[in-house]
């Protein structure tokens, strides 16, 4: 069986930022403001926070709609995961999502300071620091 790989859960500015400088626990977007980075996605109607059950229906909300849609696991990188710096100093950290993670899969976290991977729900996070090809590979296992 074939596998597909695809950029997914992604969102850039127009100037081209994912966050800001400055990361911190209280700023996970750093100085950049997560409300402004994330407006395309809340007018569409699959908007997981849409209450009134409209919105628009488009290419946004195609993308809205796809957003877990056949992801088998997940690569992020170490920011994604924490603001942390350096070696882990308090395993009690296990990302910014609480006791549920929106993945619902493997996760891999490409890092240069390992821990022991833990599972929260049904996701599991490894934290890794082979080449980008390895970790492709065992993403692609884990799927």
């Amino acid at each position: 069986m074939s596998q597909l790989l695809r950029v997914q859960n992604f969102t850039v500015s127009l100037d081209g930022f994912g966050a800001g400088e400055g990361q911190s626990l209280e700023r996970p977007f750093g100085h950049a403001d997560p409300a402004e980075l994330m407006s395309w996605v809340f007018p569409t109607a699959s908007w997981p926070g849409r209450t009134d059950g409209g919105g628009t229906r488009g290419l946004d909300d195609y993308f809205a709609r796809d957003f877990h849609n056949n992801i088998g696991a997940e690569i992020m990188g170490a920011n994604k995961f924490s603001p942390h710096r350096g070696p882990w100093e308090n395993l009690d950290w296990q990302g910014w999502w609480g006791d549920e993670p929106p993945f619902h899969t493997p996760v891999f976290v490409m890092t240069h300071h390992l821990r022991p991977s833990f599972t929260l729900s049904d996701t599991t996070f490894h934290f890794t620091d082979d080449e980008p090809a390895a970790v492709l590979e065992a993403a692609k296992e884990a799927a």
